[in-house]
């Protein structure tokens, strides 16, 4: 459903799976600068809420994800995968326990089949899991990846009244690809796999038992060199555009790997993700959808491990 802040002065619906949201509010440099210094929230209320309650949803979940969360303090945000036998990431949430269940967010669209995996998975298992429509999510910046608040539908124009100044999603994407993470879906394939993407740590804790993938997850952690690299490029402003999520990465005239996320950053220029294989040269200039691209290091290509700093 379309977000009741679309209303707001200078709304610019987004695209796509984003379109129930702003894309800006007239200045999306200037809402970047804004949300660079600390100010203002950004809506992110197209994205998926769903809940687990119930006595046993920590240790159940505990076991099924990536992410420790046994013993998971109330209030503390976290995130987890759920990963194929093979180890490839099949979906990816964000969210806090408040003592009686915990809350999730994930990409728009995809809490259903989550949802429904997730029942299947019940057994005995004392936990009830369920779609939630009447949260809403939204982000202020702050240390780190900033965070997220999960606000009641009825009070977003309270809250936005509240935090304001608004930013539009264009703004939040940007400072995103900056930061270099990865969007479950669009920064990743159907073949991503934690260790190509920088999730180790944020997203998999590795000093917990047995979930399903772990056994790649661990291999791959203990040996190094992932498959493929998530890479942060600096795009060729001069064709005044950004490439189409999904389009070939090529060097030397050979595709080896595609474009995901891409933006215009208030002081970078225009940036992009892009995954690509593990024995790309980190210097070696490329080429994103007929544009030239130089690289920065987001996941070390010899351990798969996260490394680009948080500014």
């Amino acid at each position: 459903m379309a977000s009741p802040l679309l209303a707001l002065p200078g709304a610019v619906a987004g695209d796509g799976i984003d379109a129930p949201v702003a894309a800006h509010y007239g200045s999306f440099n200037t809402e970047q600068r804004s949300l660079a210094r600390g100010d203002g929230f950004v809506d992110l209320s197209h994205r998926d809420v769903f809940r687990v309650a119930g006595p046993d949803r920590l240790s159940w979940l505990h076991s099924l994800t990536t992410q420790y969360f046994d013993g998971l303090a109330p209030g503390t945000w976290t995130q987890a995968l759920v990963l194929s036998p093979q180890g490839h990431v099949e979906h990816a949430f964000t969210g806090v326990d408040d003592g009686e269940a915990f809350t999730a967010h994930t990409e728009p669209g995809a809490a259903p089949a989550l949802v429904q995996w997730l029942e299947r998975m019940k057994f005995m298992t004392r936990v009830e899991v369920s779609l939630v429509e009447d949260l809403a999510v939204m982000w202020r910046p702050g240390e780190g990846s900033g965070r997220h608040d999960l606000v009641p539908r009825e009070r977003l124009e309270a809250y936005a009244e509240a935090a304001g100044p608004a930013a539009g999603l264009w703004a939040y994407e940007a400072l995103r690809i900056e930061r270099g993470e990865p969007r479950f879906g669009i920064d990743t394939d159907h073949r991503t796999i934690p260790n190509e993407v920088g999730w180790i740590g944020a997203a998999v804790h590795l000093d917990k038992g047995c979930y399903r993938g772990q056994e790649t997850v661990a291999r791959v952690h203990t040996l190094g060199r992932p498959p493929r690299r998530l890479v942060l490029l600096h795009l060729d402003g001069s064709e005044n555009r950004l490439p189409v999520a999904g389009s070939p990465v090529s060097h030397d005239g050979r595709d080896l790997g595609f474009v995901g996320s891409s933006a215009r950053h208030h002081e970078l220029g225009p940036i992009a993700l892009a995954l690509v294989k593990r024995n790309v040269p980190v210097d070696a200039p490329l080429v994103v959808d007929g544009m030239p691209a130089a690289q920065e290091v987001v996941v070390d290509p010899e351990v798969g491990l996260h490394v680009r700093p948080l500014r």
